[in-house]
């Protein structure tokens, strides 16, 4: 997971948190998220990168839609990620 951008590492946790992630609800969940449009453009080239590095699989829900789903090597990747932080941040994240 270290090789991939912030944006990157936010879809894997929003398709994770989905419970049926397509390309739309993925990006109406990340505009919530950083109060901004997410165009389409950076989007799905990112979802193919993470398909292309094992880290979520693409299915084809009907003819015009797609779903993602996290493959194991994703949710390994998230638990790692998920103990390095809390290597760092431990239980209590001091607020400011």
């Amino acid at each position: 997971m270290h090789d991939l951008t912030g944006f990157q590492r936010d879809l894997l946790y929003v398709v994770t948190g989905l419970d049926e992630p397509h390309g739309l609800a993925i990006k109406d969940d990340l505009e919530d998220y950083y109060d901004t449009e997410v165009h389409h453009g950076r989007l799905y080239p990112n979802l193919d990168t993470l398909v292309d590095k094992g880290l979520i699989e693409k299915s084809e829900k009907d003819r015009r839609t797609n779903s993602y789903t996290l493959t194991q090597r994703g949710q390994r990747e998230i638990q790692a990620r998920r103990d390095w932080e809390e290597e760092y941040l431990g239980q209590d994240v001091a607020t400011a």
